[in-house]
């Protein structure tokens, strides 16, 4: 494998190469660990958090934010979002709420406060 990547976990962006392949990666161009980290897991098993929105069923015209509590792995986003499409829930929300509780190893929860 050889692969290039910017750094999403801070604001410098460095601009990463990774190379080997399975558990053999090499990478270069990180100014921390963590980019390193997130190089490998980005190569060998990528995670994404989800935002969407839910309907609000006693609001009309109302949808509450909501986002994975976690990253989830990258495969099962349409997934989750099948699931999230198909709730609805009842005002008042506090943000933090479960929406959608277990998701492959994480909750859905509100982002907002709807009362």
């Amino acid at each position: 494998m050889d692969r290039s990547l910017i750094c999403i976990i801070c604001p410098r962006g460095c601009a990463l190469h990774v190379s080997g392949e399975g558990d053999a990666l090499t990478v270069t161009g990180n100014a921390c660990p963590k980019g390193g980290q997130y190089a490998v897991d980005e190569c060998t098993h990528p995670t994404r958090t989800v935002t969407s929105i839910v309907r609000v069923a006693n609001r009309e015209d109302t949808m509450v934010s909501v986002k994975t509590a976690a990253p989830i792995p990258k495969e099962h986003i349409f997934d989750v979002m099948q699931k999230i499409r198909a709730a609805e829930v009842n005002a008042p929300i506090e943000a933090g709420t479960v929406i959608l509780a277990d998701l492959f190893g994480t909750d859905v929860i509100a982002t907002k406060t709807i009362r």
